[in-house]
């Protein structure tokens, strides 16, 4: 553990061993969700466990929240997908308008809150509202891929808008990187999704809304 979370140097900064192993899992589990691989839900949850150490080591209490909530997301994602037979039979389909509704609205209230909580407690966080936008935008992205929405990939394109320029404006290169290999997946994994999302039978019944999800 203690090597886990020693640094390296890294274009002349010190840089966390955890910090790089756990964004290059991220890196690996948005991959496989892009082949919609139920391996994207373990190797999220190994990404965030290895990331709660990095911002532990950091000292930084809302990466470490966020961490959390992000292996409990992925429990839930992995959960929900082994309801299907086998791996990559995850129905993909677009949201109604009504779903996505709720996700834009939840995302927006939810952003709202914690970037209101890291302003009252600013220890908690080194730059409030980007940060709360990318934690609750994460979530509402993680909630959205359980689901098999396609839209899932749009919340991924609106949290590295802002995750890229703020990662390389605050000095943090290696995460600066990492968003963008991701912001590069990420329309890849849109472009597949979309056709194949094009392609589902709607979803009718409320009832049935995410259930082979």
């Amino acid at each position: 553990m203690s090597w886990l979370n020693g640094t390296v140097q890294l274009l002349g900064q010190d840089v966390y061993r955890s910090d790089i192993i756990g964004n290059l899992l991220g890196l690996a589990a948005l991959a496989l969700g892009w082949q919609r691989s139920r391996l994207t839900w373990p190797v999220q949850l190994l990404s965030g466990l290895v990331l709660v150490g990095a911002y532990a080591s950091a000292h930084l209490g809302g990466g470490v929240g966020k961490q959390l909530v992000v292996i409990l997301a992925a429990v839930w994602g992995w959960t929900r997908w082994h309801r299907g037979r086998g791996e990559g039979d995850v129905t993909v389909r677009f949201a109604t308008g009504r779903e996505r509704a709720l996700l834009v609205g939840g995302t927006a209230l939810g952003t709202l809150a914690v970037g209101t909580l890291f302003t009252v407690f600013p220890h908690l966080s080194w730059d409030a509202w980007p940060d709360a936008y990318i934690f609750v935008g994460t979530l509402a992205a993680m909630v959205a891929q359980a689901r098999g929405w396609v839209e899932f990939w749009f919340a991924w394109v609106a949290v590295d808008l802002v995750g890229v320029p703020l990662a390389f404006d605050n000095g943090l290169v290696f995460s600066g990187f990492t968003y963008s290999v991701y912001f590069v997946l990420v329309l890849l994994g849109l472009r597949a999704w979309w056709q194949r999302g094009r392609t589902a039978r709607p979803v009718t019944d409320p009832a049935l809304q995410g259930a082979s999800a």
